[in-house]
């Protein structure tokens, strides 16, 4: 969700969050058989199709997420993307030609482009946008005038969240522009804009802010599209007592499970591994079918509220294990470092090489890229052989396809691990090493403190 132009916002924003929960009613599936999304957040877009070239197709990413491409207010801050003030593929990330470029040079390298779609709102203030638009709040020339947003114009409160759904949805997130969605214009004009990224080829839609749009409105905006079945993502943080519920929205499509992250940061940073064998539903979590999942994203990471980067081995151990682990669909985050969480992208959103001028390329690090494949590998294929040491150590199969361990403990573990692999040779991709899979399915290895095992039934020998 946007957390825009205020630091203290971020926080507030984090605090107003969504009960999950509900069985399945409709689901539109991530394109092809590979499910996880590397988000290269504030990429542009002649970097994204690089990257896509030169390693996401190859490491087995399904889709990449990309930045909003619409046109959004001038500033250095990554928050100006998250303001539009117009529908033109004109921002900072580069023009429509750049775009379109972007998702051919992706499809042809086998990942589907799903784009961050920013509909509930327009820009605060007045000015001059990235693609040469002149804007004033309520009014976008040729596109929207004071009619086409909601009456209320104040800023939702948040003790709104779980007193008044009218006002959640009806009034104005940190002084932005409200559309109002029940509109017959407004929801052909949204659908136009999400239509002509269809027809540059976009896969799917990432769909910002959803918990402040109706999800009637939601639904019947999906209805005009060309391809109403499209992949869609809807961004409803999970929060007890709130009067919007995310149940509302799971007959469109996936909605991002947020308690998946937060957990996930305090098991890794106060509890025990052990607890997460029956991670997902077990937990109270929504269907695993339409549930949309991460580490971390561009607001917790800033927020505090998961695990990033500056978590070390606990947030590498994290990705490693969602994405070992047989619940929803994955998304990998990659940024940059920041110290102001106001920061934009740097380069203005060029990535002339991972883990130069403060990239940093998570979907590159060696042990989740490793992860991705073992993920495609294990597709469709249940929990077996779980193992725990009661603490800090686990140990878990993918059925005959795969096994994963994570050594979360402080000292090494040294064991003979029992799994339902075919018997013969293994790469441990985590560790580009040999393991040997007796006829029994069992096999000894060490593993380090804070370090994980991957063996998969597609990495048969190192360095293939």
């Amino acid at each position: 969700m946007l957390r825009e132009s205020l630091g203290a916002a971020l926080a507030f924003l984090a605090s107003t969050a969504l009960a999950v929960a509900a069985p399945p009613q409709a689901r539109a599936d991530l394109p092809g058989d590979k499910d996880v999304t590397a988000v290269l957040f504030e990429w542009d877009y002649a970097s994204v199709a690089e990257e896509c070239t030169n390693r996401l197709g190859p490491a087995g990413y399904g889709a990449v997420q990309v930045s909003p491409p619409q046109e959004h207010i001038r500033g250095p801050q990554w928050w100006t993307s998250y303001q539009p003030v117009s529908y033109r593929i004109a921002s900072r990330l580069g023009d429509r030609a750049t775009f379109a470029e972007m998702v051919e040079t992706c499809h042809a390298a086998g990942v589907k482009v799903i784009v961050d779609a920013v509909i509930n709102h327009m820009s605060a203030g007045s000015g001059t946008g990235t693609g040469g638009s002149n804007y004033e709040k309520y009014d976008y020339p040729g596109i929207y005038s004071s009619y086409d947003f909601d009456n209320c114009t104040s800023r939702i409160d948040q003790s709104d969240y779980t007193t008044d759904k009218w006002r959640v949805q009806n009034c104005e997130l940190l002084d932005l522009a409200d559309l109002d969605t029940g509109e017959e214009y407004v929801r052909g004009r949204i659908a136009a804009y999400l239509d002509d990224l269809l027809s540059l080829g976009v896969d799917g839609f990432r769909v910002d802010a959803a918990k402040h749009i109706a999800a009637s409105d939601l639904a019947d905006i999906k209805s005009r599209l060309s391809d109403p079945d499209v992949y869609w993502k809807q961004e409803v943080i999970h929060g007890s007592g709130e009067v919007v519920s995310p149940t509302e929205y799971l007959g469109t499509g996936d909605v991002q499970e947020f308690r998946y992250g937060r957990d996930l940061q305090r098991v890794f940073d106060e509890e025990k591994l052990a607890h997460l064998n029956n991670y997902g539903e077990g937990w109270g979590y929504m269907d695993s079918s339409q549930a949309a999942v991460f580490v971390d994203n561009h607001d917790t990471e800033r927020n505090g509220e998961t695990l990033s980067y500056k978590d070390g081995a606990n947030y590498t151990l994290a990705n490693v294990f969602m994405l070992a682990w047989p619940y929803g669909s994955p998304d990998v985050h990659s940024g940059y470092e920041f110290s102001d969480t106001d920061a934009g992208p740097p380069n203005g959103g060029t990535v002339n090489a991972c883990w130069q001028d403060g990239w940093k390329c998570q979907h590159a690090w060696p042990e989740i890229e490793a992860m991705v494949a073992f993920r495609n590998a294990t597709n469709g294929t249940s929990v077996t052989d779980w193992w725990d040491n009661g603490n800090d150590a686990i140990a878990f199969g993918r059925g005959s396809e795969g096994f994963v361990a994570i050594n979360h403990e402080t000292t090494s573990l040294s064991r003979t691990f029992q799994t339902s692999l075919p018997a013969g040779e293994y790469c441990d991709v985590q560790r580009d090493t040999p393991v040997t899979v007796d006829s029994n399915g069992r096999f000894t290895a060490t593993l380090g403190s804070n370090t994980a095992l991957a063996l998969h039934v597609n990495a048969r020998s190192c360095g293939s």
